[in-house]
This record gives C-alpha cells, sequence and structure tokens, in this order.
C-alpha cells in the first residue's frame, strides 16, 4: 500500500508553499492606431457624401500597405444635426459627421509613414501608436515558465535551508501572465490632418520616426510542495 502524503502539512509530511513570479522585456509585436474622419456641411446628404470619400481615402490609403496592415476595422459612424442657438424653432445650422477607424500595424516602418499620410488627409485625425502583443505571443508563455522555475528553485532553497528535500507538488495555481501595456500607459498625443481650402496640393508630410515602445510581460504563480521532515 502507497503511503501518499496529505495535501496539508504535517510533521511527517512538512508542507512548504512559496510565490514564482517573472518580468520580461520584450519587442512589441503589433501597434494599432486610431482613425477619426470629420465632415460639417450645411446639407445633410453633402456631409454624407464627403464623410464617405474621406472614409474610402482613408480605408484605400491603409490597404495599400498590404500586409503591413494586420487588421482594419470601422468602428463608430455617426450623422448629427446641429441646431441655430436662437429662436423655438428646430432649424439645422449643420450637420455633422464622424467615422472612427482602428488599424493594427506589424511592419513599424510603415507605420510611420502610414501615420504622417493619414494625418496629412483633410479633417483626419490620428491617435497612438499603442504598442503591444499578440495575446498568443511566445514572451507569455516564457514568463509563465520562467515563474515557475523560480517557483521551484525558491521551494527548493527553503528546504535545502532546514536540510531537507521537495518530494511532492501539492499545488500551482496560476496568477495569470499579462501584457502592462498598452492600458497603463499615458494617452499618446494626437495628430490632427489638414483641412483642404483650395490651391495647390502641398509637398507630402515626411514620415515619423517611431521608436517601438518596449513591452513589460508579468508572470505569477503559487506552489505548495511537500519536503521531507527537515534536519533540526
Amino acid at each position: 500500500m502507497t503511503n501518499t502524503p496529505p495535501s496539508y502539512g504535517t510533521p511527517e509530511y512538512p508542507r512548504v508553499a512559496v510565490r514564482g513570479e517573472a518580468r520580461l522585456e520584450v519587442d512589441p509585436e503589433i501597434a494599432r492606431i486610431g482613425i477619426t474622419v470629420t465632415t460639417r456641411g450645411k446639407d445633410r446628404r453633402n456631409a454624407l457624401e464627403d464623410l464617405t470619400r474621406r472614409n474610402n481615402q482613408v480605408l484605400e490609403l491603409a490597404r495599400s500597405y498590404g500586409q503591413a496592415i494586420e487588421k482594419l476595422e470601422t468602428g463608430a459612424f455617426s450623422i448629427t444635426p446641429e441646431l441655430t442657438q436662437k429662436g423655438r424653432n428646430e432649424q439645422i445650422h449643420a450637420y455633422h459627421g464622424r467615422v472612427h477607424i482602428t488599424a493594427v500595424l506589424n511592419d513599424f516602418t510603415a507605420l510611420g509613414e502610414l501615420t504622417t499620410r493619414i494625418a496629412d488627409l483633410e479633417m483626419t485625425r490620428v491617435n497612438g501608436p499603442w504598442w503591444g502583443l499578440r495575446p498568443d505571443s511566445p514572451a507569455h508563455g516564457t514568463a509563465r515558465r520562467q515563474a515557475v522555475h523560480e517557483a521551484v528553485q525558491r521551494a527548493r532553497e527553503y528546504a535545502d535551508a532546514l536540510g531537507a528535500q521537495l518530494t511532492a507538488l501539492v499545488e500551482l495555481a496560476d496568477l495569470g501572465a499579462e501584457n502592462a501595456a498598452p492600458a497603463a500607459l499615458p494617452a499618446p498625443g494626437a495628430m490632427r490632418g489638414r483641412a483642404a481650402f483650395g490651391g495647390a496640393a502641398p509637398e507630402p508630410a515626411p514620415a515619423l520616426d517611431l521608436e517601438p515602445q518596449r513591452q513589460t510581460v508579468y508572470a505569477q504563480v503559487n506552489a505548495r510542495f511537500i519536503m521531507s521532515p527537515p534536519k533540526l
């Protein structure tokens, strides 16, 4: 009959509980930018047509970068009437249109060029970039393995200090391995697109030299071991 050690500590089977932690600094894999296309006009149809044209310009420009664009998504869309300030009648002064677009890039060289080209479009605003890792990034697995190794090493050191050895693993609890960025970062600045007033088209804006921001990956585990009786 096998003498199985209990999951709780006893004098014959002392238990040691430790926490393993890992913190990695890795290069980002993707960058996300937010694009807002706006319009304002006296007539609803004209405002809608202008918004559609500008939205298509942004999408066509982004798609021209091919595989550098990992994801391109359209978010909120709105056409809102602006009422006049005077009078009791519901008279409309102008119409405001807005479309939000999110672009995710994996080519950071293309990112600097695309960002300035979009910001140079009329009535267009760019926010970002927000640097990040993919959910299935190998960096998360590396951090988790390092956290487990640290937990085992720490438990062995405690056992060694008592003249004992680890004999069994009782529990391994994953506290998560998550990327701290970009939520913890301050909001980046915004680059506003130009407004068109006619005349000759200006020279294209130079590409931004964007330096990728290193990402911090954390992992933590709780581990409980059974060790041999200590030599006190």
